[in-house]
């Protein structure tokens, strides 16, 4: 009897989070967190869940200048080594808008294993900014290459970790910023201070701080003071920036 052949897995864009704009002059892709290792399809509405939130708040506030936002649904929970599946996926997904969109700039915004994601997808040609918040990083190993950040290149890049993520440690993601930031001066990193892995203490500022970030990298609208600092700030002290208690509610332009 013939084994049947195993289905080829598609990557796929969530419909767009909040009303879709009558004209599209700019994309952000969510990116959920995953798994090191796993061949499994992602659970699409828990996968969603992480950066649902993140999404609704971006759609909100790029509405006049027509954002469009989408999540991204992986193939497989995980990263799986050489494989680099959900960062494939992202990038995918950036060809994806592309098609649908056109020529219009295109920012990559992760969680967790989905803030590696948007960072090895950086490179992509549509890709003009990136966000990483608490992203899964691997160990420093002397036998394996470091994570590359040369494609980051030309890119304005956000990094947001908490000081006390238990999860995924925010000392990996600070020497990948550091490094990051010898090939891209545009390269900034905020610390929440006391919170843990899923930012729940200082959920609305990380947000708005988000926003803010991606509102300026997409569509030019002016980036906060905090902001600004940051990536102007030589190491370390624009990527160890606090993020303040309150940001977004008294924001100066």
């Amino acid at each position: 009897m013939a084994q049947e052949a195993t289905p080829v897995r598609t990557a796929r864009l969530g419909r767009t989070l909040g009303p879709e704009p009558a004209t599209v002059s700019g994309v952000v892709l969510l990116l959920p967190g995953g798994q090191a290792v796993s061949g499994r399809r992602p659970a699409p509405v828990l996968a969603a869940a992480s950066v649902r939130a993140l999404g609704r708040r971006l759609a909100r506030a790029g509405r006049a200048e027509g954002l469009a936002a989408h999540v991204v649904h992986y193939r497989y929970r995980g990263w799986n080594g050489s494989e680099a599946h959900l960062a494939r996926d992202a990038a995918w997904a950036a060809d994806e808008a592309v098609r649908r969109y056109g020529d219009v700039p295109v920012c990559l915004a992760g969680v967790d294993m989905g803030g590696r994601a948007a960072l090895h997808a950086g490179g992509h040609e549509a890709v003009n900014s990136v966000v990483a918040i608490a992203p899964w990083l691997p160990e420093d190993d002397v036998a394996a290459s470091p994570e590359p950040v040369k494609q980051l290149a030309g890119r304005r890049v956000l990094i947001v970790h908490g000081t006390n993520d238990g999860r995924t440690d925010p000392e990996l993601s600070f020497r990948f910023a550091a490094r990051a930031k010898k090939a891209n001066r545009d390269v900034c990193r905020f610390e929440v201070h006391s919170d843990g892995h899923g930012l729940h203490q200082y959920r609305d500022e990380v947000l708005s701080l988000t926003a803010d970030f991606v509102m300026g990298s997409l569509f030019g609208r002016p980036l906060s003071r905090p902001v600004q600092d940051a990536l102007a700030a030589p190491p370390p002290l624009g990527l160890r920036m606090p993020l303040a208690a309150g940001f977004g509610k008294t924001l100066r332009r």
